[in-house]
């Protein structure tokens, strides 16, 4: 190498040093120097979950699919705001639908990372979809309290309340209710962390030897303890048991100690969380090691710093959902 291309290498070697001090220098920081990530994050998009299978292995769109993803966007909350006849027929088949378009946040375009639209959240395995299920998973799928539970069984007695025949308990007390019901928890809005059709937003808190994140959705927080150990494995909660640390400007989360409802032990489940400032917000990654899945998956978003603030989640408005609901068991149970 001849020493003018060497005096252009150094050149641009230090211009890329220059432009990431430059970079760097705009992280808002704490007094210890670290980045402050504090504050809030809208995290609504339209970038789906799982890549859609027309795309296999592709990871990106081009700027003309991403467009016409904006403008089905468009198209659809216009859709969503008309007006609804008001002479118009009952809906078939008993299904009422929906809150109104209004009330929803589904975003309005895919997101960006290093100036690429993604063709899905998922980025492990390749073809953005999550690995299948094992049995364990299965299992632990059948056996998890569920959502919903049919209203009517043939020759059951009391007139619906076939729980009384089959020992089931989907409606002996609140505790029978899974957590959703029972306006708690919802796992894919609080750990690994999805886009959902409305309370997207996310506040980071940070000190200098705690992070917290405030989940819009039903409001649960998490609590990450930076430079600490995990505490014993049968110690568990909802969410885990988190610990950080710093890599450079990244703050990485490890979480262990999971546990389903019920106390039920979510045995070797661990999630790895990146959280790396950029422009505009940071970057989110994530990667999950679920013994339920046949291998490990991970995923990135990118979150947009926002001027929003966090909606009261009402859930039930007041929980009178469960109220009605074990009331109506009993009434059931009376019936001849």
């Amino acid at each position: 190498m001849n020493s003018l291309i060497q005096i252009k290498v150094l050149i641009g070697l230090v211009g890329i040093f220059v432009l990431m001090g430059v970079a760097n220098s705009d992280i808002p920081r704490l007094p210890n120097g670290k980045p402050d990530l504090s504050g809030r994050y809208n995290i609504s998009t339209r970038t789906p979950y799982t890549r859609p299978a027309s795309f296999g292995d592709r990871a990106y769109l081009t700027e003309e699919e991403a467009k016409a993803i904006e403008e089905k966007s468009r198209a659809a909350k216009e859709w969503g705001a008309a007006k609804s006849d008001p002479n118009r027929s009952a809906p078939k088949g008993g299904n009422i639908g929906a809150y109104n378009d209004f009330f929803f946040e589904w975003g309005d375009t895919a997101f960006k990372i290093d100036g690429k639209y993604r063709t899905s959240i998922i980025v492990e395995p390749k073809n953005g979809q999550l690995p299948p299920v094992t049995e364990y998973g299965k299992r632990r799928w059948q056996t998890s309290t569920k959502y919903e539970w049919p209203n009517e069984r043939t020759g059951s007695k009391n007139g619906s309340a076939w729980w009384m025949e089959t020992k089931d308990e989907p409606y002996n007390g609140p505790e029978s209710r899974n957590l959703g019901d029972r306006c708690i928890m919802t796992g894919v809005a609080t750990y690994a962390i999805m886009s959902l059709p409305y309370n997207n937003v996310k506040t980071i808190v940070q000190t200098d030897d705690h992070m917290m994140l405030n989940i819009e959705w039903m409001h649960f927080t998490r609590v990450f303890r930076m430079n600490d150990e995990h505490r014993p494995e049968n110690i568990m909660s909802l969410a885990g048991d988190s610990i950080g640390w710093w890599e450079g400007d990244t703050a990485v989360i490890e979480s262990t100690n999971f546990m389903m409802e019920r106390a039920q032990p979510m045995s070797d489940y661990r999630l790895i969380e990146k959280f790396t400032p950029t422009e505009g917000g940071l970057i989110y990654y994530f990667r999950v090691e679920d013994p339920g899945y046949e291998a490990p998956y991970a995923g990135e978003m990118f979150w947009p710093r926002s001027d929003d603030y966090n909606y009261e989640f009402a859930c039930h408005e007041g929980n009178y959902s469960m109220t009605n609901i074990l009331r109506g068991a009993r009434v059931q149970e009376q019936l001849p």
